[in-house]
């Protein structure tokens, strides 16, 4: 049997430190995993529920309809016949980093749409709590309110707000989530964003957990070609 010193002058047979390691590799997704949740939970993901996994690339995209603000009726049926779309989800008006992204996104608005595209913003919340979006975001792009949840839905980027956070945003933001969205109970989308080729697919995604990590109006355009 060969004896292996170790730092501390003790000495561990081979098959021993082959079962540390071989315990190791085994628990190692499970080590993983935790840490995960741990991060999603830090973002106010309810992890005891359903957590959203997003639509892969190379999927048909779901039909978007709706009212925008302003009235316009939406239907991706349509705008796919002759541009692309960029759909691109947010969390509230009272989310700062959601107001800085947009405000930056609609800066760079004119570059995605040279490209002949149509550029689609949803929420979860009422239209009169996306109209205060709009206005601080001065957005000139498409932004509908999901009020119903059937886009959110559809798309795999809705999850439930844990407790913890859900008073966080209480105490510093002084937004009751479930109120903002007119709902009983407090649920978010993932602030994902999807290029919809004219084919219907779903042609490039960026999906995060974390909230402040959004997709640059560059990568949008580089896989928009």
């Amino acid at each position: 049997m060969i004896l292996i010193p170790n730092d501390k002058g003790y000495f561990y047979k081979k098959n021993e430190l082959m079962k540390k390691l071989f315990l190791f590799v085994l628990l190692l997704p499970l080590m993983i995993k935790a840490q995960d949740t741990r991060e999603m939970d830090k973002k106010g993901i309810d992890t005891a529920q359903y957590i959203p996994k997003g639509l892969k690339v190379g999927v048909e995209a779901p039909i978007i309809k709706g009212v925008a603000l302003g009235g316009k009726a939406i239907d991706s049926e349509e705008i796919l016949k002759t541009k692309q779309i960029v759909l691109v989800f947010y969390r509230g008006e009272w989310c700062p980093v959601c107001n800085r992204y947009l405000s930056n996104l609609n800066d760079s608005l004119q570059y995605i749409t040279n490209n002949n595209v149509e550029v689609i913003v949803v929420g979860p919340e009422t239209f009169e709590n996306a109209q205060k979006t709009a206005d601080k975001s001065k957005s000139d792009f498409i932004l509908l309110p999901d009020t119903t949840f059937q886009i959110l839905t559809a798309y795999d980027v809705l999850f439930h707000v844990n407790q913890k956070y859900q008073r966080k945003i209480k105490t510093f933001l002084l937004t009751d989530i479930a109120k903002n969205n007119n709902q009983e109970e407090a649920t978010l989308p993932v602030p994902a964003t999807y290029v919809i080729g004219k084919d219907g697919l779903i042609k490039w995604r960026h999906f995060d957990y974390n909230y402040s990590k959004r997709a640059s109006a560059q990568e949008i355009i580089e896989h928009l070609k």
